[in-house]
């Protein structure tokens, strides 16, 4: 049964309920991270995991390096002439890249982090949520640990599974050897 007051629903199994709720407690001890928001968990009836926003300073904090799949979303803050460094520190930061997300109004800023950002993410969004690739409607890539190239449910997937092959008949048959530009002008 649905229960609509719900904000979201319960992650996906057991492992990832477990794999959360550790990152969340491991934040919930660590002197370089905070708990701003949510923070819960529940197993009692399904694996519910409440959303949660963890800021921290460090950029090494693992709430930023690792891919936890649930939510979490984790917060620098960062003083705005610094914004080419945050970019270049996001892009070597972690050994994964398959999502992230830009908020902005300047489209100078847009296009800095597009660009900066190009090995970042395989799915890029600019203002609006980072909740993945619209499986079978846009094309869903990953770079590094997170893996390459498309993903299942794309049509850009079948290309990976099959050899195309061109077929060309022609059904006038030639008479000579050369090509029409290659024909003498009368």
């Amino acid at each position: 049964m649905r229960d609509f007051a719900n904000f979201t629903s319960a992650v996906i199994d057991e492992r990832a309920f477990d794999k959360l709720s550790a990152a969340i407690e491991k934040a919930r001890g660590s002197a370089d991270a905070e708990i701003i928001a949510g923070g819960m968990y529940d197993r009692s009836e399904g694996w519910y995991v409440r959303p949660t926003l963890i800021v921290s300073d460090n950029p090494q904090q693992d709430i930023f390096t690792t891919e936890y799949f649930g939510p979490i979303l984790a917060i620098f803050v960062y003083e705005d002439e610094k914004y080419d460094e945050v970019l270049k520190m996001i892009d070597e930061s972690s050994a994964y890249a398959l999502t992230g997300a830009v908020f902005a109004t300047d489209r100078a800023a847009i296009d800095q982090a597009s660009r900066g950002l190009r090995h970042a993410a395989g799915n890029f969004y600019v203002n609006d949520k980072p909740t993945g690739a619209v499986v079978g409607q846009q094309p869903f890539g990953g770079s590094r640990a997170s893996g390459t190239n498309d993903k299942a449910g794309s049509l850009w997937n079948l290309m990976r599974w099959v050899s195309p092959r061109s077929i060309k008949e022609s059904l006038v048959s030639p008479t000579g050897l050369g090509y029409p530009h290659m024909l003498p002008e009368d």
